[in-house]
């Protein structure tokens, strides 16, 4: 898993019909210190993450292992909203979390 920030949403009216109902988020990538990488996936929601929120997503084959995305075209899920980081010497971890 990887840790991210989701910083949109993508509006897709016409899709397979696999993915109708699936929420998609952009999720960039973010260090332990919570600043974004140039990196960045389109990823579905399986846990209702909001935009500006600290999440966990996974990819590959282990994005379809959710009972959302099982056995769909999917290439990235997010899997967890953060609520906490605990990085020894990394002190603000929680207040940018729940920022």
């Amino acid at each position: 898993m990887t840790l991210g920030k989701v910083v949109g949403t993508v509006w897709a009216t016409r899709k397979d019909e696999q993915l109708i109902g699936m929420k998609l988020q952009i999720v960039q990538q973010v260090d332990l210190d919570l600043t974004l990488k140039d990196s960045f996936v389109v990823a579905v929601d399986s846990v209702g993450a909001g935009v500006g929120e600290i999440v966990l997503y996974a990819t590959g084959s282990s994005a379809r292992q959710t009972e959302l995305t099982r056995n769909k075209p999917v290439d990235a899920v997010i899997t967890a909203i953060v609520d906490k980081l605990d990085v020894p010497g990394t002190p603000a971890l929680t207040e940018a979390v729940e920022a």
